[in-house]
């Protein structure tokens, strides 16, 4: 095995087998993240289990930051792949026209879209979420003309410039190095700014002609703001904002990228307000095993943009379309949704029976599979919560902080993790923040 690493990597194999970081402080960028919080050289994954070179064993509360809806390795999603490359399947093929991508947008119209009465058209904008956050942006403000947009504080909607005009954190937003501009934070209803009756704010931002605040062309919204700390929007507020956007006719784009999938019970996020988005940005877990893949999704009428308008060498990863039909086919076989509302219920009553009762002031919240343990009220430094992420990674369970400060631990498993290794999995939550607590 060590000869075979390091044949393959090109690396010292017994530094690579004993999982030494210098490789990746010497040559890798600073800019790395996820490696410093998860410090080990992971080789092989499995559902919800991870390995590593000292085998060592993970569960995954991260699951690829969702991208990973259904574990690891999936075996029915793999096989399709397999498959397809042995038959020596065309695997780039830029926005031509493939049997892959026939049979994803065949099966994603007739198992996704026509079921919840969506007639939008499917674009392929690049291989990330932020691609197709920049396709949505574009889509708007050409369809209306006007070239604002609306997002909310506490929205994150990716790293490239036009998709970062739209995220608050102040962090991410001064690495750009430039002002970013043409988009206008309103309040969501959350922390500080629960009270806030921001759809009366709207309506009074937009009727009032001294307001300052020009007519958007969109407004961009996550029913559910995962790295804002795990922030609901009420479903009322979700069916307002989308009145408003009917009254003043602004496009209303829905960011699916982390929520959908299945990973708050139905399908998309917003199907729990009843309401039809103009424009959905979708990523991360539609190609169901962690390749690259990005749609947006269009109203007919919102579909103007030329041919040439927005391009990328990568629109098109066959591979992805070959696992998303075979991830579409598992959501509907191994029925995903109830599977989620099964675990949403343990997880929530874990936390009810085995983390609130540690501190009065630890807040959890949550929908399906996407839950926030809120430490913030305890320590609003964030270092109470990183303890307890440090000390969870060291007794093997995955855990990211989130929101602001990142006082929050998301828990993020697959939506198919057995109940056992939920149940494993929260128990080592439960003794991380117990030892940190009294420590």
């Amino acid at each position: 095995m060590i000869h075979e690493l390091e044949s393959v990597f090109g690396i010292d194999a017994a530094e690579e087998a004993t999982g030494s970081s210098s490789i990746f402080e010497e040559r890798e960028s600073n800019v790395r993240s996820y490696s410093r919080s998860f410090p080990s050289t992971f080789t092989s994954a499995r559902g919800a289990l991870i390995h590593d070179v000292k085998g060592d064993t993970y569960l995954d509360f991260l699951s690829g930051a969702g991208a990973l809806n259904y574990g690891h390795n999936h075996p029915s999603i793999k096989a399709a792949i397999l498959d397809y490359l042995a038959e020596d399947g065309i695997t780039h093929g830029l926005d031509l026209q493939t049997r892959a991508k026939a049979t994803f947008l065949n099966e994603f119209s007739d198992r996704i879209l026509m079921p919840r009465h969506l007639d939008h058209r499917v674009q392929f904008p690049g291989p990330t979420g932020t691609n197709a956050v920049e396709a949505a942006l574009k889509v708007a403000r050409k369809a209306t003309g006007r070239s604002g947009i609306f997002s909310f504080m506490g929205g994150f909607h990716g790293h490239s410039l036009g998709s970062l005009s739209a995220t608050s954190n102040r962090q991410h937003r001064a690495a750009a190095g430039i002002a970013l501009g043409g988009v206008t934070f309103m309040p969501f209803p959350f922390g500080a700014m629960a009270q806030v009756d921001t759809l009366a704010y709207l309506r009074a931002v937009l009727n009032d002609t001294h307001s300052g605040i020009e007519l958007p062309a969109a407004v961009i919204v996550e029913t559910v703001q995962a790295e804002g700390g795990v922030a609901i929007a009420p479903i009322e507020w979700l069916q307002g904002l989308r009145e408003i956007c009917d009254d003043y006719g602004i496009v209303l784009i829905v960011d699916e990228i982390q929520t959908g999938c299945g990973r708050t019970g139905p399908f998309f996020s917003f199907e729990r307000a009843g309401i039809i988005p103009d424009i959905i940005t979708v990523s991360k877990s539609i190609s169901g095993y962690g390749l690259p893949m990005a749609l947006t999704l269009i109203r007919p009428e919102l579909d103007v943009l030329h041919p040439g308008d927005h391009t990328g060498t990568f629109r098109g990863n066959q591979l992805a379309f070959v696992a998303a039909t075979a991830a579409l086919g598992v959501y509907e076989k191994e029925e995903i949704e109830a599977g989620t509302a099964a675990n949403s219920v343990l997880t929530q009553e874990l936390l009810d029976s085995k983390i609130l009762p540690l501190d009065a002031r630890i807040e959890a919240r949550g929908i399906g599979m996407i839950w926030g343990v809120e430490m913030g009220a305890i320590d609003p430094t964030g270092g109470l919560a990183a303890s307890i992420a440090r000390r969870c990674f060291a007794d093997g369970l995955i855990i990211e902080r989130v929101g602001r400060n990142d006082t929050a631990l998301k828990i993020l498993p697959p939506l198919n993790i057995e109940a056992e290794q939920l149940a494993d999995g929260l128990g080592r939550l439960a003794a991380a923040t117990r030892a940190c607590l009294e420590g």
